[in-house]
């Protein structure tokens, strides 16, 4: 349960998050990933190195507000500080032990969403379709 519960949080997660239109839901995931690069700023145990990550974090989310990728790549970084924290044994929430860890397991699943562009669960499902037909040949139509 514990490594499962993070992946139901980052597909939920996407799925409320489909729920706002574009261009707003690009734009708000553009903050949502700049305030988790800020999450460790308060009890992190990486002295300035905290600061030095908030600061390439932000300016990715400020990429982000014009593209899916570097959100994406947003929470991939964050994914590698999650497990960073978790090693040294620095979490997340001081009171939950295995905070970072599951944050770690969590964000990828958000991180994999954002690259491919934030979709709703209607197109996700319309791309799939599309990618499971077989590839129509010319000599079909002859």
């Amino acid at each position: 349960m514990q490594y499962l519960l993070p992946i139901g949080i980052g597909l939920l997660y996407a799925l409320l998050m489909s729920l706002i239109r574009e261009p707003h839901r690009r734009r708000f995931n553009a903050i949502m990933v700049a305030g988790a690069g800020a999450a460790y700023l308060s009890g992190g145990g990486f002295g300035p190195w905290e600061l030095a990550f908030t600061a390439l974090v932000t300016y990715v989310a400020y990429r982000g507000l014009d593209s899916w990728t570097f959100i994406g790549v947003g929470w991939l970084l964050h994914t590698a500080w999650d497990v960073v924290h978790h090693l040294q044994g620095s979490p997340l929430l001081p009171f939950a032990h295995d905070s970072s860890l599951g944050c770690a397991i969590c964000d990828p699943v958000i991180a994999l969403w954002c690259l491919l562009g934030g979709p709703t669960p209607r197109e996700l499902l319309a791309a799939a379709r599309a990618a499971l037909r077989p590839p129509v040949r010319e000599e079909q139509f002859r």
